[in-house]
Parts: C-alpha cells; sequence; structure tokens
C-alpha cells in the first residue's frame, strides 16, 4: 500500500482544513517544497497536493508551487484543485506532474473525464469526495446527486485507473478513517482505490490496508507528529 504524505495549499502555505471547511485553516508551513524535501529525505516516492483555493474557485492560485515541487524533488506528484480543462490537464503533466486529479470536473463535465483519459490514461484519478455517502463539489461546499460507490462505478466504466476517496466528515479530525465506507468503495470496484480522511496513527494506515484500498492519504497527522513519516513507510 502507497502513502502519500498530503500538503494542501492556501497562499502558497501548507495547510489544513478541518471537516473542509475554509473558516477553520490551520497553517503548517511557510515553504511547501522545503515540506516536500522533508518527505522526499523520509522515504516517500509519492506526494499528494491540492490547491485549496482552486478547488473553490477553478483558479489557478498555486500551480506554481505543484510545479515547483514537481521539477526540484523526484516525488511523483499527485495533484488537484481546480482542474477542469484539458489545458490544465495538460500544462500539469508537461510540467512533471505524476497524476492529475479531476474533482468537481468530473462530476459536471465526464466529457473531460473522457478526453484526459484517452490522451493520459493512469495519469488521470478522479477524486471522489463524500459526505454521508453523497459526492460534495466546489470545494466540499455543494453537494451532488451522486452517491459515491454509485459515481465511482461510472469513473470505473470510463476507464478511470485510480479513485481518491474522501471522507469529508473524518478528513482534518484525527479520530480514524472511515472504514467500513473504505471497504464499500474498494470492495466494489475492481481499479484502485486510494483513502482519504481520518488517519491519526499508524494503526488507523494497517486497518486501511486490510480493507484492500490500494493507497493511503496523510496529512495532519504527520504536521502534528503523531505519525512518524519514515516509520510509517516501513511499516
Amino acid at each position: 500500500m502507497i502513502i502519500y504524505p498530503a500538503i494542501d495549499l492556501i497562499g502558497g502555505k501548507c495547510v489544513r482544513l478541518t471537516q473542509g471547511s475554509y473558516d477553520d485553516v490551520t497553517i503548517y508551513g511557510e515553504d511547501p517544497l522545503k515540506t516536500a524535501m522533508d518527505f522526499e529525505r523520509a522515504g516517500s516516492e509519492y506526494i499528494h497536493m491540492v490547491d485549496l483555493e482552486g478547488a473553490r474557485n477553478g483558479g489557478s492560485e498555486n500551480s506554481h508551487v505543484i510545479k515547483q515541487v514537481a521539477g526540484n524533488t523526484a516525488l511523483k506528484v499527485q495533484t488537484g484543485g481546480g482542474i477542469r480543462s484539458m489545458e490544465k490537464i495538460s500544462d500539469y503533466i508537461e510540467s512533471g506532474v505524476e497524476r492529475v486529479i479531476l474533482g468537481t470536473s468530473a462530476v459536471k463535465n465526464p466529457e473531460l473525464v473522457k478526453e484526459a483519459v484517452k490522451k493520459y490514461g493512469e495519469k488521470i484519478a478522479v477524486g471522489i469526495d463524500a459526505k454521508d455517502g453523497v459526492v460534495a463539489i466546489s470545494g466540499w461546499e455543494t453537494q451532488s446527486r451522486y452517491k459515491a460507490v454509485e459515481f465511482a462505478l461510472k469513473m470505473q466504466d470510463i476507464g478511470v485507473k485510480n479513485i481518491i476517496y474522501t471522507d469529508i466528515s473524518r478528513d482534518g479530525m484525527l479520530n480514524g478513517p472511515n472504514l467500513n465506507a473504505m471497504r464499500e468503495m474498494a470492495e466494489a470496484l475492481s481499479i484502485n482505490v486510494i483513502a482519504s480522511g481520518g488517519v491519526s496513527c499508524i494503526e488507523d494506515i494497517l486497518d486501511l490496508k486490510k480493507t484492500g484500498v490500494s493507497g493511503v492519504i496523510v496529512g495532519k497527522a504527520i504536521y502534528t507528529g503523531r505519525i512518524d513519516l519514515k516509520e510509517a513507510l516501513t511499516c
């Protein structure tokens, strides 16, 4: 199972939100590149980066930071937030980003997912952020009409090979992942599911591994010292 240490970006800084609320922001670092290099030194091969301002408004406020990490580390960058056109997808991939995550755009414009998968294959992932089993979009501030598993199956049929599944109610809470939801998603799909939300300790990572997910995103638990990344990677 792959561990993806996470950097969420607002104003070019490393931040974390609590349950996706833009009114509850904690800054954990002024220099995302330094944080990424720390992850690399700990032994990580991957990093998960989200432009939170882009996710909310469809802009590219933090894209320069993401490209900086892709260009100045050996980390495989997985990124999302505000990516709603082929131009932006191509811009990231041509800048060295390993995998682009479509979230809001996947719900509103599935044709974009089809076009992107046709051109870039496994470099395209879909982020499914759910609250009470229903997909949320636009920086988690709007609910869609889709149930999470239903939408994931639709994306699998299009040809998507990686789903990033976030339980919004657990995100940033450090109270454990939603194991039942992650298991349900992993069992329903034949493609990779990467779990996100609520991881607070190494035991949570080991519990998630048993659900069948292929990866786990860890953010706040690393920043608060609850998880030592090097130790987690060894486990």
